[in-house]
């Protein structure tokens, strides 16, 4: 039953609601969508990871990960185009499956959020190393992100720009590192296919499958696109055609080369034995200039995801401030809007100034907090989607994936494989999983003792969204 509790939005308080300036085109969007992703950083720093894992099966892995990627991008994109908000997740959760699920997508959210910040930009120090040994991580980690910060605050025009010029210079490293293999490969694409390895000798397409769970986080972020649904024209259309955009972009800029690297290496075993198994590589085929030139523009990817997430994250706490989420005077100060730049410029210098601090924390403890909350909050856009076309909340979508319901029913099916596999490991995976149950249940009581006894989370937005207070309790 929808609630029409006091905290029912109204006409009159969606008009009144702070305004985000529409200054993006589709492409803007996906280029600061692109750059969160950051797939430079995602062959140098995760995917070294898969193919410790699976070997010469890492192709394979990054396969199955990127038609899980398909699947999660059609619910994205449906869901996004029926609330492209600034809100992102929780705002499109809340409105479709409840109050409830849609505050404790928050908790999860908010923190992890601010937490990936620091871990990327942990980051920079290490390739930056290559030029200026003995740097400082952490301190070079917070100058980084205060940096990101201050760009932040300025027109989302000029971010667009500043986060797309530094994408050019992260695929063309990408483009250096795909030639050096596919142009001189060492082995065939069908010994790759048909009789993968690793370390240990011929792999089973178990250890693929289960290598293919950190694959999928590779992929991960072409649906930040629906936090500036509000900032972009022809939102309800234009935010799912970013999404699959940004996905498969992604997909093709992270698979070639990695595959070229697996063909390319002259010796797997010393690949895979290799500290940094990407810088290896390129060092081996092309000299340490050309590695470092390459890990240069990692560094500057790296720098590029710092603003862009940063941009992502106060999109969302400038959310959580118009639909007042906290007391008052915060949730006001949250929802302000700087009357130059048209930008959230309050939630941007909170962003930042939490994510600086977190800089000088523990890294594994950063990991092990953020390695499974995307799970959950996949698993409830799934049943979002699920619950939006049976209770209507998103009838008014433009977009509507094909062979609806086997994208959300199969990507359940793949994260419930993926949460056991991280149950399964006792050093991050399972700790990970119980951290983020507890921020749920943190958030769960907070919504229950708080939030809804003082009546006044009010979920807002633009005036051009539908109404926006349709969601059952």
């Amino acid at each position: 039953m929808p609630d029409r509790s006091s905290s029912q939005s109204s006409p009159s308080s969606q008009r009144s609601a702070p305004a985000l300036r529409r200054g993006l085109k589709v492409l803007g969007t996906l280029l600061i969508t692109l750059s969160a992703i950051s797939p430079a950083s995602s062959v140098f720093i995760i995917a070294p990871g898969v193919v410790g894992q699976a070997g010469s099966g890492a192709f394979w892995s990054f396969v199955v990960a990127a038609v899980v990627g398909v699947f999660m991008a059609f619910v994205y994109a449906e869901l996004a185009s029926a609330y492209p908000l600034s809100g992102g997740e929780y705002a499109i959760v809340a409105r479709t499956l409840g109050r409830l699920p849609g505050f404790v997508t928050l908790g999860l959210l908010l923190v992890t959020q601010l937490l990936i910040i620091a871990v990327i930009a942990l980051g920079v120090g290490t390739y930056l190393e290559v030029l200026f040994p003995g740097l400082n991580g952490p301190v070079v980690a917070a100058v980084a992100t205060a940096g990101a910060t201050v760009l932040a605050v300025f027109d989302i025009k000029l971010n667009a720009w500043i986060t797309g010029i530094f994408l050019v210079i992260e695929l063309a490293a990408l483009a250096v590192v795909s030639a050096l293999g596919l142009l001189d490969p060492a082995r065939p694409l069908g010994e790759l296919l048909t009789e993968p390895v690793n370390a240990a000798g011929p792999v089973s397409f178990g250890v693929i499958t289960a290598a293919a769970a950190v694959a999928i986080f590779s992929y991960n972020g072409y649906g930040s696109a629906v936090y500036f649904g509000e900032e972009t024209t022809d939102a309800h259309r234009g935010i799912a055609r970013a999404i699959l955009w940004a996905l498969a972009i992604t997909v093709c800029a992270e698979l070639v080369p990695v595959t070229a690297v697996l063909l390319g290496a002259p010796s797997l075993p010393e690949l895979f034995a290799a500290d940094n198994m990407m810088s290896h590589f390129v060092a081996g085929r092309a000299g340490s200039a050309v590695n470092t030139v390459v890990s240069l523009a990692v560094a500057l990817a790296i720098l590029n995801a710092v603003l862009a997430i940063i941009l992502i994250t106060s999109r969302m706490v400038f959310s959580t401030g118009r639909d007042t989420a906290w007391p008052g005077t915060v949730s006001r100060a949250l929802a302000a809007i700087h009357p130059g730049t048209g930008t959230p410029w309050v939630a941007t210098v909170a962003t930042g100034v939490f994510a600086t601090a977190l800089c000088f924390a523990d890294k594994d403890f950063l990991l092990v907090v953020t390695a499974t909350s995307i799970v959950a909050v996949y698993a409830a856009l799934c049943l979002a989607v699920l619950a939006g076309r049976r209770n209507g909340t998103t009838a008014h979508a433009a977009y509507r994936m094909p062979w609806f319901p086997v994208a959300p029913v199969l990507a359940l099916g793949a994260l419930a494989y993926v949460v056991w596999t991280n149950f399964l490991d006792p050093v991050v995976g399972r700790p990970s999983l119980a951290i983020t149950a507890g921020i749920g249940v943190v958030a769960a009581l907070y919504y229950a003792l708080v939030v809804r006894r003082r009546g006044t989370w009010v979920l807002k937005g633009p005036e051009d969204p539908a109404p926006a207070d349709t969601a059952p309790r």
